[in-house]
């Protein structure tokens, strides 16, 4: 039995991979916001709180639920070697140039014993505070400010969309678009590497080496066939190109298409899914603000290795999606119906970003109650979770989930 099986958005989902938010989000500040991407700063008791009932929806729901800090700490245990490994590998990523400063970090990290400890030490970051400078025969002691972070936290990663994103049996172990979540991708790397349940199992059809940036918000499997990729502010043509040769020229991968889905670079629509999700064999959510600026491009295996077949395709979404489905007459459900304020302001809040759990059967944000009741009303089952803290991310139910295992549906 494979270990990583997702071809679809609706096949019933049998195990899924979650971060719950930790101390990372208690070292973001104001000045720090941009920066680090984020609106607001969560209230971090009450976003795990919200969490635990995301992950309590799931259980509930017949969907085993592992953790990414879980998975790496178990990853690093496997041996003293690829401990030492990740954190050298660690402190350089983090851009840390003194060795001074790298030296008093590799000391601090490398005493904390517990794997997992350590795991959530790298991603809540170090502040200069915790560190036990051991002299002071250099500048950079005297003039560093004792409260500042030495390594900045990795506060996104409970968006675990993103890092990387499983496409049939494989992985795409993704080039993040900004530099500070660059790092993040370094947990999917010693997972899929050194982990005994995946080293070895799964195939990268992309690497977080690789210069063009892929997020993983833009991937959305249609089915065993079909590949859609969002063409946005965070994932280039360049990648999209470079995954798809990877892809096709994958004799075990299946996929004979993929689909790229242009829309706006901006923050607001920043991924696909932020904009377009799969509910149903027959649904789709989507924010209305896309439908006139949407472009869809069909990609297909070139006649040698290395080409692409490429063309634009000039049909309504609908038909696209009729087709490449094969599921019939499809129905769009607007963002709040449509109506422009109140679909901009759940749109704000994730209301299309749905995570399908089985055919139907849907987890959205509770706040975005417009949309919500319609979705009801379609006949879909609604599973709705608390938002207070968590939007505050920009990101919903399913950029939080990454999906490992997924029934087929066809």
């Amino acid at each position: 039995m494979a270990v990583i099986n997702v071809t679809s958005e609706i096949g019933k989902l049998k195990k899924v991979l979650l971060h719950r938010p930790g101390k990372e989000l208690l070292n973001l500040t104001p000045d720090k916001l941009d920066e680090l991407l984020f609106d607001d700063i969560p209230f971090l008791k009450m976003a795990q709180k919200e969490h635990d009932a995301f992950a309590d929806i799931l259980s509930k729901n017949g969907v085993e639920v592992v953790y990414l800090e879980n998975l790496a700490a178990e990853a690093v245990s496997q041996s003293a070697e690829i401990r030492e490994k990740f954190i050298q590998q660690y402190i350089k990523e983090a851009d840390v140039h003194s060795e001074y400063y790298q030296k008093m970090i590799y000391d601090f990290l490398n005493a904390i014993k517990d794997p997992k400890e350590l795991i959530l030490k790298t991603m809540e970051g170090v502040n200069a505070n915790e560190i036990p400078f051991k002299n002071t025969h250099s500048l950079a002691h005297y003039v560093l400010d004792s409260g500042s972070m030495l390594i900045n936290p990795m506060p996104n990663l409970y968006f675990t969309r993103d890092p990387f994103a499983c496409i049939g049996n494989g992985v795409s172990l993704n080039k993040m678009y900004s530099v500070t979540r660059c790092r993040e991708t370094i947990y999917g790397e010693y997972i899929f590497d050194h982990h005994p349940e995946y080293a070895g199992k799964v195939k990268k059809f992309y690497n977080r080496y690789d210069a063009p940036s892929i997020e993983g918000g833009d991937i959305l499997n249609i089915g065993k066939e079909v590949l859609a990729i969002g063409l946005s502010q965070r994932t280039s043509a360049n990648a999209i190109d470079s995954i798809a040769n990877n892809i096709f020229d994958d004799e075990s991968s299946p996929i004979k298409t993929i689909l790229a889905f242009q829309i706006p670079a901006i923050r607001a629509f920043m991924h696909l899914d932020t904009v377009f999700t799969q509910i149903d064999f027959d649904k789709f959510t989507i924010h209305p603000g896309i439908l006139g600026p949407l472009r869809v491009f069909e990609i297909t295996r070139g006649a040698k290795k290395g080409e692409l077949n490429v063309k634009q395709i000039d049909s309504t979404l609908e038909n696209v999606l009729e087709k490449y489905t094969g599921a019939g007459k499809i129905e769009l459900i607007q963002c709040a119906g449509g109506d422009k304020i109140a679909a901009e302001r759940e749109q704000w809040n994730d209301g299309s970003n749905t995570l399908c759990i089985n055919p139907g059967t849907i987890v959205v944000y509770e706040r975005n109650d417009v949309t919500n009741e319609i979705l009801n009303k379609k006949g879909l089952k609604v599973l709705e979770m608390p938002c207070g803290e968590l939007s505050r991310g920009r990101g919903g139910p399913r950029c939080m989930s990454m999906p490992l295992l997924r029934d087929d549906i066809r």
